[in-house]
């Protein structure tokens, strides 16, 4: 009897598992779900996007950055997690090193990347060779050198502007007269300048630095991979860029490195760094730079991020950076010659000064940028951008860099260009 009834419940259970996988059960969850809620403690529901899967549109992403990502460095970033202070996550870090040193062209032992995007390594610099009340010369003709004053201001430093407007550079003697005026302990001036797609001379500065006693300070974000620079040979005090330009990994890390002579001030400060997240005492030691045997702990480091870095590090490595600097300059000369057959100007005149990553062009007289950018993307799913900071209303923005570095993009985005020009209001002259 017993074993009957056992029986008859089994088949019972059975019966109600198949009607819970069953169109009632389809039917009846909803309901379900809804009661559950209705009878739980949480005054918050789930969010009704939260229980939508993930969408993400496909596009062309020619604008001044991120650049899109090739495949093997989007697998490289999906890999499993590991530890971040486990063996081998601290070989793939000093893997980055090396990667880091090549594409700088340094042999500095305190090469790192920092945790975030390229402002990260704009604050890092900053915040370590800099202390309250020192003066620090700024390049501004764009937008980088605006935020590294307001960095450095926020911080409590004696900034001062040398000021031109987006896309104009500065020569030698007009940089020296300002150091020898100023006496800073921190020169900075960025190399690719992309809010204006300006390129600058950096040959020279470096010797000025040091016949001053002063730092030499140098933003790469736009620029490394694309156009020559040699960290060593220019005597840069400090170096730092991106990871999402032509380096092609997503954004999230930031490589940056520091020379003796940026060391010895950094680590015989009279002051902390405001920072303790960006302070290279501990960063150092994270990174194996600091010749302690052990490494303590600072932070979590991006560890998928660090993957798709390295990756993106050792594609640059087998191309070559020789061939990564001719290949952007080729491109970039295709895409103007199309650019001038459409009868759109260079903001750039000197095509010596022009960022090979980022072309700008002067904003087509009679159109709106806004309506034309918009139209691009709608109708092209292509990204393109208008100026930034002080280049707004100035100028358009084409980025072909890293992977999306090909004579075929360069086409696909003159098509679009030209589809823009030919179906956007223009109002009378």
């Amino acid at each position: 009897m017993q074993r009957a009834l056992f029986g008859r419940s089994a088949s019972l259970a059975q019966l109600a598992a198949a009607a819970l996988d069953g169109p009632l059960a389809a039917r009846s969850a909803p309901l379900l779900q809804r009661l559950e809620r209705s009878m739980s403690s949480l005054s918050i529901p789930p969010p009704e996007c939260m229980l939508r899967p993930l969408e993400v549109p496909l596009r062309y992403l020619f604008g001044p950055g991120p650049s899109n990502v090739p495949p093997r460095v989007l697998a490289a970033g999906g890999r499993p997690i590991i530890g971040h202070l486990q063996p081998e996550m601290y070989e793939i870090m000093s893997d980055i090193k090396k990667g880091i040193q090549y594409a700088f062209q340094t042999e500095n032992n305190m090469t790192i990347s920092v945790s975030g995007s390229g402002h990260a390594a704009m604050e890092c610099a900053v915040f370590n060779v800099v202390e309250p009340g020192e003066s620090v010369l700024i390049t501004v003709n764009g937008i980088w050198g605006e935020r590294v004053a307001e960095i450095a201001e926020r911080m409590g430093a004696n900034v001062h502007r040398l000021l031109k407007a987006p896309g104009e550079y500065y020569t030698n003697k007009e940089i020296e007269q300002a150091i020898e005026k100023h006496k800073p302990v921190l020169f900075f001036l960025a190399h690719g300048e992309s809010s204006a797609g300006l390129c600058h001379p950096v040959d020279g500065i470096g010797d000025i630095c040091r016949k001053h006693n002063c730092l030499f300070l140098v933003d790469t974000v736009a620029s490394l991979g694309a156009a020559p620079i040699f960290m060593d040979k220019q005597k840069i005090d400090i170096l730092y860029t991106g990871s999402q330009k032509a380096l092609n990994a997503p954004p999230g890390t930031a490589p940056i490195s520091f020379n003796d002579r940026a060391c010895n001030k950094m680590f015989n400060r009279k002051t902390k760094p405001v920072s303790y997240f960006f302070d290279m005492t501990h960063l150092s030691n994270y990174w194996g730079c600091d010749g302690s045997p052990t490494r303590a702990y600072h932070h979590t480091g991006p560890v998928s991020g660090f993957f798709a870095l390295r990756e993106s590090l050792a594609i640059l490595a087998e191309r070559g950076l020789e061939e990564s600097w001719r290949k952007h300059k080729e491109v970039a000369a295709y895409l103007y010659k199309g650019l001038e057959d459409l009868g759109l100007k260079l903001f750039i005149p000197d095509k010596e000064l022009r960022l090979p990553s980022v072309t700008t062009i002067s904003i087509p007289e009679g159109y709106d940028w806004r309506e034309m950018l918009t139209y691009i993307m709608k109708n092209h799913h292509m990204e393109m951008t208008g100026g930034l900071g002080p280049s707004v209303g100035m100028v358009m923005r084409i980025g072909l860099m890293g992977y999306n570095c090909e004579k075929t993009n360069a086409d696909k985005a003159l098509h679009a260009l030209a589809d823009a020009l030919k179906n956007c209001k223009k109002s009378k002259p």
